[in-house]
């Protein structure tokens, strides 16, 4: 029986940056993975949809500046854009399987790679399954980064052909003549902003809330709204879908409203977007007695699982779901094992994106989690239509809202930026949180004019008192508000 010093099981982005760390620590390595190396990080899921997102937001622009120029509309073809999608994913995927062939060639006795399968038989035993049959091998240390897969609804029949989840977007010949995404979420709103952009698809939202992205604030998800509606989008507010199914070629949905009145629609194609579960079938974990949540989802220590020497890393966990979250927990896995990390992972400072009309990033706490929390805060908001780089770009919609302590302190505890390049403007706020520092710092440093991150320096220097446009005088643009035992003072 074959030993190694690490084996990790699932070559997504969590497993293929913990296989990749362990090679610093010049450790052997086992990595299997049943599918695809980079996982959903790149096919049906981040790489993919981010592609088709970049794609139509060009193109919406590109339509927007040819009709203002007194110019026809283009016109675009689906299969066009899907080829450009699945370029940009074999672009991705010949890299990483270039980069590991090459790290086996360098390290033949050191490192193995088979697609297969994987159980665990017991806390070091694991028996693979490949093409060419079973063999068992052992493992000192065990790392599971067997990602997830998009939720379904036993009521719905998902065929991914006529009724879909996100993988099932690629099998797409053309544009639909209408979309309806059942779940008002990040992933749902995603695919509501890309197939509106291309004005090909009339598209329908199912939000069980009142308003789409209720996990935000309202003021940020009141604009993504306004922006989808403006787009043809329809959103059923506070609807519940009494039924969904395939019917004469196309799709049929019930709603119930909230007087408890049903209406029914009509669609060419439904996308099902309600969140996603662990891969966990077939690996052995329960049977090895691991310690899982209700949900599937593997219950770590800062990675470490209820088994000492068996780790955790992605989506397997209960913790965020995002590629840069799980490569970070990957890593820091390897460096438990094999090192000595400098601290704890840190969740509170992680950076997010959501590609949407416009882009939205964020890090830390949003309002309605400070007040959840019940934290007493400061916030201040600055309009993109005061920061000169937006007003060049002649797109000024969107701003940054600060949330900081209510103390003379005043250390950051969240961030929203929406609006254009709201992504590239928020590492350094990211990284006063994580170093658990004041605002001071960047209020006097000297940016890049004219520049995004402009409007992130005078947020700050709203809560200062300090800033160049003053908030009692462009109430309109600029807002600055105190939270306090539950409630705004002045």
């Amino acid at each position: 029986m074959e030993k190694y010093d690490l084996c990790v099981i699932g070559g997504g982005p969590s497993g293929y940056a913990a296989a990749m760390r362990a090679v610093d620590f010049d450790k052997s390595v086992l990595l299997v993975e049943r599918d695809r190396i980079g996982g959903a990080g790149i096919y049906d899921g981040a790489l993919s949809s981010k592609t088709f997102w970049e794609i139509s937001k060009e193109f919406a622009s590109f339509s927007k500046k040819m009709i203002h120029y007194g110019f026809e509309e283009p016109v675009v073809h689906f299969h066009n854009v899907l080829n450009e999608v699945n370029d940009a994913v074999s672009e991705r995927s010949n890299q990483l399987e270039e980069h590991l062939r090459l790290v086996i060639q360098k390290r033949p006795e050191g490192f193995r790679y088979i697609k297969g399968s994987a159980h665990l038989i017991s806390s070091s035993e694991i028996e693979l399954e490949t093409d060419s049959g079973t063999e068992k091998v052992n493992a000192e240390n065990i790392i599971i980064a067997t990602g997830s897969r998009p939720r379904k609804i036993p009521s719905i029949t998902i065929d991914e052909e006529i009724i879909m989840t996100s993988d099932g977007i690629s099998s797409l010949e053309e544009f639909p003549e209408s979309l309806v995404i059942l779940g008002a979420g990040v992933i749902g709103c995603e695919f509501a902003t890309i197939f509106s952009n291309f004005r090909k698809t009339k598209v329908h939202i199912i939000s069980k809330e009142d308003r789409i992205l209720p996990f935000e604030d309202p003021d940020l998800a009141k604009v993504i709204e306004a922006n989808l509606e403006a787009n043809g989008v329809l959103i059923h507010h506070e609807s519940k879908l009494d039924k969904m199914e395939i019917t004469n070629g196309g799709v049929e949905y019930v709603l119930k409203h909230p007087n408890g009145e049903k209406e029914v629609f009509q669609a060419e194609k439904a996308l099902v977007s309600v969140g996603r579960v662990p891969n966990i079938e077939n690996t052995g974990l329960h049977e090895i007695g691991m310690e899982l949540s209700e949900s599937g989802h593997i219950i770590d220590n800062d990675t470490q699982t209820s088994i000492s020497n068996i780790y955790a890393a992605g989506d397997i966990t209960a913790d965020i779901a995002l590629v840069n979250v799980g490569e970070l927990e990957g890593r820091h896995a390897v460096e438990k094992i094999y090192g000595k990390p400098k601290r704890s992972m840190i969740y509170e400072n992680i950076s997010t994106i959501m590609f949407l009309n416009p882009e939205v990033a964020g890090v830390g706490m949003n309002e309605q989690q400070a007040q959840k929390s019940k934290l007493d805060y400061r916030v201040a908001s600055f309009d993109y239509r005061c920061i000169p780089r937006a007003i060049a770009m002649r797109n000024t919609q969107g701003f940054f809202k600060i949330l900081v302590t209510d103390d003379d302190q005043m250390k950051v505890l969240g961030l929203r930026a929406v609006g254009e390049h709201a992504s590239s403007a928020i590492q350094a706020v990211a990284l006063l949180i994580a170093t658990n520092k004041g605002i001071e710092e960047l209020s006097e440093l000297i940016h890049p004019h004219p520049s995004i991150i402009e409007g992130i320096q005078e947020c700050i220097r709203i809560l200062l008192g300090k800033s160049i446009y003053k908030p009692y005088i462009f109430q309109e643009y600029l807002q600055y508000k105190r939270f306090r035992d539950g409630q705004y003072i002045d």
